[in-house]
């Protein structure tokens, strides 16, 4: 599914399975292994999240913990060889980021915990039996949004925003569990949603023309496949007069996208170091309860320039409902 979104936008990417190695594993030292789907800056920033909550437990690399962290380049069909090749390493906790990666972690390994990152709905996704109960030797950390703050930021730059686009890969677990969460939350709201699905990156474009007057904002949620397209949207969103919100702020930096809410997912990250941390110090599995977002854990970034061609309200720090800016 991710591989035809990227080649529907002409994007060659290198597949590299054996993305970085940190310390060749040894018996001395337990070792954490990171299933990682590909190079992305909010899985980049959980990683380091999370490594930086087992330092903080003294948990030092090369000292007395050993990572090892592989990827396959958001190719999924290599799920299965990466999973197999980093429990060859016996680890003594596996670390699953994103849900395709989750999911494959989950019916191949059994023997010891497998704690998720960056998962949207993780009873959605099938990895839990229960929100907050762990399942099956699995738990972990949600990057679930709050929908709700969002949509009351959104209006406070736009104060007569009524209706909300949004694209969603129809294949794709965890944008279901978007579209479900951001229907209910637009309801809640007063709001229109116009959700258009996409099945592969060339029914961007074609999609992004329905939006032409029947939206008066988009937005990209934390969707793997969606994400890459965003150059595209966004181009077209511009083209078109549209707002566009993204819930990574990297883009927002980049002069890409106007503003973005969302979850740090630095602190996603360091609530899945925290559990694993725990684990390593002797608790059990079980006293890991799965983790979500609180309001504290959203943020708000404005592109000042963008945000003012559009006419939109800058909220002060004072002024925002949810996150911080």
């Amino acid at each position: 599914m991710f591989k035809k979104l990227l080649s529907g936008l002409g994007v060659t990417i290198t597949l590299v399975v054996a993305a970085m190695f940190y310390h060749q594993p040894s018996s001395k030292m337990p070792v954490v292994a990171i299933a990682n789907y590909g190079p992305h800056a909010s899985l980049d920033q959980a990683i380091l999240g999370m490594q930086s909550a087992l330092e903080t437990n003294g948990f030092k690399s090369g000292e007395n913990i050993q990572y090892v962290l592989k990827d396959v380049g958001f190719d999924s069909a290599l799920i299965p060889q990466m999973v197999s090749s980093l429990k060859m390493h016996q680890p003594k906790v596996f670390v699953a980021l994103t849900t395709p990666v989750a999911l494959v972690a989950k019916n191949r390994i059994n023997d010891r915990p497998v704690i998720y990152s960056v998962i949207t709905d993780p009873v959605d996704a099938g990895l839990l039996k229960e929100a907050n109960q762990v399942s099956d030797q699995v738990t972990g950390s949600s990057d679930q949004q709050d929908l709700d703050a969002f949509l009351d930021f959104a209006r406070q730059m736009l104060p007569k925003a009524k209706r909300v686009g949004m694209l969603y890969a129809s294949a794709e677990k965890n944008d279901v569990a978007l579209l479900k969460r951001m229907t209910a939350a637009t309801q809640s709201k007063q709001m229109t949603l116009v959700a258009l699905p996409v099945d592969e990156a060339r029914d961007v474009p074609l999609r992004m023309q329905q939006f032409k007057h029947q939206v008066d904002f988009l937005y990209v949620g934390a969707s793997g496949p969606i994400q890459p397209t965003l150059p595209v949207i966004a181009k077209i969103a511009n083209d078109h007069n549209i707002p566009l919100f993204n819930v990574e702020p990297q883009a927002v930096r980049d002069g890409v996208v106007m503003a973005s809410f969302g979850v740090d997912y630095f602190t996603v990250g360091q609530k899945t170091g925290q559990m694993i941390a725990n684990y390593l110090k002797g608790q059990p599995l079980s006293n890991q309860l799965p983790s979500y977002p609180t309001a504290k854990d959203h943020h708000a970034v404005i592109n000042v320039k963008i945000a003012q061609s559009f006419g939109a309200h800058i909220p002060a720090k004072g002024e925002l409902v949810g996150g911080s800016i």
